[in-house]
């Protein structure tokens, strides 16, 4: 793919977060979620936009039943927008914290994607890479205003299957629990969020390291919530790390949420605050239970010559994920006890996710 491809896709995502219609494929769309009724008007000037939401959203509005939606993971579906589904109608069947508000949606009209498939699945991995809803307006890219056009293909490549990144900067950072520490800077050759590397100690990388991926949580890390065990377990891997006679590393992810990003994981703890367990917040929301790409971490460590990790996890898809990219990978136990806020969390981990807690 030509690196001009690449960056439209980069500058279409960044379109979409902006609010500006974007064309990909055979379609211009733009984000449900930041939608008003200007840019919505100015979207359908020659059709009615249709709303297209991923496969687990529609199996939530019960659309899975239709034969245009029947199609599995990972095809979205397009939902028609007769007179009455305005924004607000259209907004709530997009945004699931909105169900309880609006609980009798419909009754709703599929149609098949056909020709538009790659265009849809497209679209969905632009306002995901985005950090945005997963869901869109869409009319036929012909005679549309758009701030950019990306082919469907740069689109779908979002983000690369195997991730590229460099060090950018080093500095030495002493912690509160880990004095002899410096902090690696990563940059990714795609344009995303900075990562760190806090390199305790002097660790052999001939032998196995001791490890933490420990994805970034605001709400945990620094706010100190009580709803997750985040914060904990960054302390105490710090704590382990700088215990150990041979260091080792924490590498600092900016994977929020799973994956999902910030924004959509405070709807998604809004969608727990109305009974709903962590799993099926995000299916509600439309995203997959994990979104993170551990490809990231691999590129990470082999930057830093690492290729033999004892990794400090209760997650077994952080250890599968790992071993894919030809790591050597054993596991170290690194479980918190509960609080009673986060039970709950926890025992969805052990119990619908394989967390070994």
């Amino acid at each position: 793919m030509s690196i001009a491809a690449n960056y439209l896709a980069e500058a279409a995502s960044d379109a979409l977060r902006r609010g500006r219609a974007v064309g990909v494929g055979s379609l211009a769309i733009l984000s449900a979620e930041l939608a008003d009724a200007d840019t919505l008007a100015a979207l359908e000037t020659r059709s009615r936009a249709g709303l297209i939401i991923t496969a687990r959203r529609a199996a939530v509005l019960n659309l899975a039943n239709q034969i245009a939606a029947a199609a599995p993971d990972p095809e979205p579906v397009w939902v028609d927008r007769p007179d009455w589904l305005d924004l607000t109608g259209s907004r709530a069947v997009a945004d699931p914290v909105l169900d309880l508000a609006t609980p009798f949606k419909g009754p709703f009209r599929t149609r098949a994607l056909a020709s538009d498939t790659a265009s849809a699945r497209a679209a969905i991995a632009l306002v995901k890479h985005a950090g945005l809803i997963p869901a869109v307006y869409a009319v036929p890219l012909a005679g549309a205003e758009i701030a950019v056009n990306c082919p469907s293909e740069a689109a779908l490549a979002l983000p690369a299957s195997v991730a590229r990144v460099h060090i950018s900067s080093r500095a030495r950072l002493p912690l509160a629990n880990a004095e002899d520490t410096q902090v690696v800077a990563f940059r990714p050759d795609d344009g995303g969020p900075e990562h760190l590397a806090l390199v305790i100690g002097n660790p052999d990388v001939s032998q196995p390291v001791l490890t933490r991926l420990h994805s970034s949580c605001l709400t945990g890390d620094v706010l100190g919530s009580l709803k997750c065990d985040c914060g904990p377990q960054l302390h105490a891997a710090l704590a382990a790390i700088a215990q150990n006679p041979g260091g080792g590393i924490l590498l600092y992810l900016q994977q929020e949420g799973r994956g999902i990003g910030l924004l959509n994981k405070l709807r998604a703890y809004a969608l727990q605050d109305q009974g709903w367990d962590t799993v099926d917040a995000n299916t509600r929301l439309g995203f997959e239970p994990d979104e993170r790409d551990f490809s990231l971490a691999a590129a990470m460590f082999k930057a830093l010559g690492v290729s033999n990790v004892a990794l400090m996890t209760n997650n077994p898809l952080k250890v599968a994920g790992l071993a894919t990219h030809g790591f050597t990978v054993s596991r170290v136990a690194h479980d918190m006890p509960p609080n009673p806020h986060n039970a709950a969390y926890l025992a969805t981990k052990r119990d619908r996710q394989g967390h070994m807690l």
